[in-house]
């Protein structure tokens, strides 16, 4: 019988294309892969160094593991267990850590599967990888996340992601293309794009070679993918070239999630943000003109070190005034080795909370107004799998989330529908359609 494998993702949608990447690895080597909470030979589990505590979620995840198959060998991958892996080799129970340069060449590194007194690491200097390395999910969900650009040249002063995944590198054109066609033939009907940071795209071997809107350009052309849908990019990377070509796109849907951190200009100075609050606003005034419906969603962090209440204020204010959809809210968390640890003027925890809490209230003010707004329209819902209290769930084009009961046609299918009422859970309900009223 062959031996069983079985992943646990923590953290963004790269790192859910990253794991599943790996899956196939294990299955070129003649591995099956069986759920986490099923008994296995091998577990693999993909870290996050961006959210609060990693090495609290790490250990619980290697916990549960063990609980199920005692004597599993235990590999631990990803962003924490390149900036962490002497931390993570002493959780108990772990037998492997695989730093960034490491991670894709796994079947080699643990080819014998006997436990050790100590945890092996294999974990080179982030100036090491700088190899891109293609990676997409597929078999997971009814969407794929396709990476295209890994690492990041920027250098905000809270952020470690630069020395978890090193500089900034990208895939050729054609092959990201290619693999694109590859999706499309599974039968799967929406990419969203995804990587650090994606608007930085087209950099090989230390040089730009190719323009984002290349990428967008070439996408556009592949029949058999209904959506593209274009994961965060940062506001000075989101030309009115980008805007523009998304606008009369058939294929890329209206649907933008672009971060702000901070709706101060002194806290954007001191977070090393490459840009101001105004020309944040000109990129959703251009969104808006040209496409009403279009969903923005907004990634903010409270509680920077400096951030004062009037600061907070102003955040909350320019927020509370822009036409967005959602928020993503990130309560400020130190991190070793970023110059913000280093800064004074700490926020306590007990002030954090509160603007996170503001800010969260704000967010669900924002989606169902957004919702609320596309009460009456017709639109087209791609449906998922997933079931919950009977109800399965989908997402227009512009990332209104629908709920109607569990009906195992509709997986995977494109379905016109007239968005109704917004539910108790926050959702929309639909009245199913004929084809014909749609076009």
């Amino acid at each position: 019988m062959n031996k069983k494998v079985a992943f646990y993702t923590l953290g963004c949608k790269l790192n859910f294309s990253e794991t599943s990447s790996i899956g196939r690895i294990f299955k070129d080597a003649g591995y099956d892969t069986t759920p986490f909470h099923s008994q296995a030979d091998v577990y693999v589990i993909n870290t996050c160094s961006v959210t609060d505590h990693a090495d609290k979620k790490c250990r619980k995840v290697v916990k549960e593991a063990l609980k199920y198959s005692p004597n599993a060998y235990i590999t631990i991958v990803g962003c924490y267990a390149q900036l962490k892996p002497k931390e993570i080799a002493d959780i108990p129970g772990v037998d492997m850590v695989l730093g960034a340069a490491e991670k894709f060449n796994i079947i080699d590194h643990i080819n014998d599967l006997t436990k050790q007194e100590k945890a092996i690491i294999r974990n080179s200097p982030i100036t090491e990888t700088n190899q891109f390395v293609p990676a997409f999910s597929i078999g997971d969900r009814t969407r794929t996340f396709l990476k295209v650009q890994d690492g990041c040249d920027y250098s905000c002063t809270f952020c470690t992601i630069p020395l978890a995944r090193g500089a900034s590198r990208s895939g050729k054109i054609e092959d990201i293309v290619q693999q694109a066609r590859d999706i499309a033939a599974s039968g799967v009907k929406e990419i969203v794009l995804t990587g650090v940071n994606i608007g930085d795209f087209g950099i090989r071997d230390g040089k730009r070679q190719d323009k984002f809107i290349d990428l967008l350009t070439a996408l556009d052309t592949i029949e058999g993918i209904d959506r593209f849908r274009i994961s965060s990019i940062e506001p000075n990377l989101l030309s009115n070239e980008i805007i523009e070509f998304v606008a009369q796109s058939k294929r890329f849907v209206p649907h933008f999630h672009m971060p702000l951190q901070s709706g101060s200009n002194k806290v954007l100075a001191k977070m090393r943000r490459r840009y101001k609050r105004e020309l944040y606003s000109e990129r959703i005034a251009k969104i808006k003109s040209l496409m009403p419906d279009c969903c923005i969603g907004v990634d903010v962090i409270v509680g920077f070190p400096g951030e004062t209440r009037e600061d907070f204020i102003d955040t909350y204010n320019f927020l509370n005034d822009m036409d967005i959809s959602y928020l993503h809210v990130f309560t400020y968390s130190e991190r070793e080795n970023t110059i913000a640890a280093q800064m004074e003027g700490a926020i306590p925890g007990a002030q954090r909370s509160d603007r996170s809490k503001m800010l969260h209230i704000l967010s669900e003010k924002k989606r169902r107004t957004f919702y609320e707004q596309n009460l009456g329209q017709i639109g087209e819902v791609l449906f998922e799998s997933d079931i919950k209290e009977g109800y399965m769930h989908g997402f227009s084009k512009n990332y209104v989330k629908v709920r109607t009961p569990y009906d195992p046609l509709l997986v995977n299918e494109l379905v016109p529908v007239k968005f109704l009422t917004i539910s108790d859970h926050g959702d929309v309900d639909i009245e199913e359609l004929p084809e014909v009223l749609v076009h």
